[in-house]
């Protein structure tokens, strides 16, 4: 089963989005739902990260290096 969206674009980002179909061959529908996707995994990463930053930096996990020092 699926829904129906309509999604209102200004002018310019709607020729950028047909453009992109032509380019790649895809539809405005899989672009959309790729977007979507990938919107809510970043906000769910966003999210874990929120979390989990506290306990990191409360062990000394300031930087991306100091997680490749210790995995390393």
């Amino acid at each position: 089963m699926s829904t129906t969206l309509t999604v209102r674009l200004d002018e310019r980002l709607a020729e950028r989005l047909r453009e992109f179909c032509a380019r790649t061959g895809r539809s405005r529908s899989e672009i959309v739902r790729a977007a979507v996707r990938r919107e809510m995994a970043l906000e769910s990463f966003e999210d874990v990260r929120r979390e989990v930053l506290p306990l990191a930096e409360a062990r000394g996990y300031l930087v991306d290096e100091d997680v490749f020092r210790d995995v390393s």
